[in-house]
């Protein structure tokens, strides 16, 4: 790998790292949240028990755990690139008595598995964030047996995930941030319509599908989106870490007023949409 690559793959694991405890924190109401998705990657892999599957980038240990809970006579192995999130996996796993799963922390472009190895692979909100998409896309094909199938799920256009925009636009007008490189990892970076379809076709997968499913993020309050926006979402933690405390606050009350004004009632339910694509070798 590319020695920019590499340093994007450490940029990437110390930012992962830092942010577990917030991911900790907010388990329970992120999984609810990210759920629909992994389901529809599970209802596009047509499991089998008995089968040997491969869930990557899976942070707090879904959809691989769900995975396992299917598949009983079969075996999941979790990986991400931070050694962080996967204790809390390896916790998950032990707190729903799950034995058919192992967990390591490895790169997906840099897979230690051997060739045709796996009979279904899952990565659920991962592609967008890896150094190497294409390369990515190839390793998962190297180690997917013949006929098995890859479903994975990326975030749709940031007009359609105000789950994210509520909050970023807010401390965009309040932090100067830098200017990304384009291509470079970020949450909408696979945002394109068929872009990863294509990244699909092109490392060798076919009957390849996709479909737009939309989602909702179920605070209830203000003040629980801004906790958890404030400590789980990745872009708006790191620019809060550059701003002062006046301006943090500031950023907090008017996240807070917008969210108030959106949902006059309360009962704060943000929309989210993502694509499900899937692919067979």
């Amino acid at each position: 790998m590319e020695l920019q690559l590499q340093e994007i793959r450490e940029q990437q694991k110390a930012s992962w790292n830092k942010s577990s405890p917030g991911w900790k924190k907010w388990d329970d109401m992120t999984m609810d949240f990210l759920q629909p998705f992994g389901d529809a990657i599970i209802n596009a892999l047509d499991l089998q028990d008995g089968y040997h599957v491969l869930d990557v980038a899976a942070g707090t240990g879904e959809p691989g755990l769900t995975i396992a809970s299917k598949i009983r006579n079969g075996k999941v192995i979790i990986t991400d690139l931070s050694d962080e999130m996967l204790v809390i996996a390896h916790e998950n796993a032990q707190r729903a008595g799950l034995r058919n799963v192992e967990f390591s922390v490895c790169d997906v472009c840099e897979l230690p598995f051997d060739d045709n190895s796996f009979d279904a692979i899952s990565c659920r909100m991962g592609f967008m964030f890896f150094p190497d998409m294409l390369l990515a896309a190839k390793e998962m094909l190297r180690v997917l047996k013949p006929g098995g199938k890859i479903a994975a799920s990326v975030w749709s256009g940031p007009e359609k995930n105000g789950w994210f925009t509520a909050a970023m636009s807010t401390v965009k007008n309040n932090v100067e941030l830098p200017v990304p490189v384009p291509g470079s990892p970020g949450m909408f970076r696979c945002a394109k319509d068929g872009l990863i379809a294509g990244l699909f076709e092109e490392a060798g997968l076919t009957n390849i599908t996709q479909i737009e499913l939309p989602g909702k993020l179920n605070c209830q309050t203000a003040d629980t989106y801004w906790s958890f926006a404030s400590e789980v979402v990745g872009p708006v933690v790191s620019a809060l870490a550059q701003a002062d405390a006046e301006t943090k606050e500031k950023i907090k009350s008017e996240i807070i007023q917008l969210i108030n004004q959106t949902y006059p009632e309360g009962n704060v339910s943000i929309n989210s949409s993502a694509y499900i694509i899937s692919g067979t070798k």
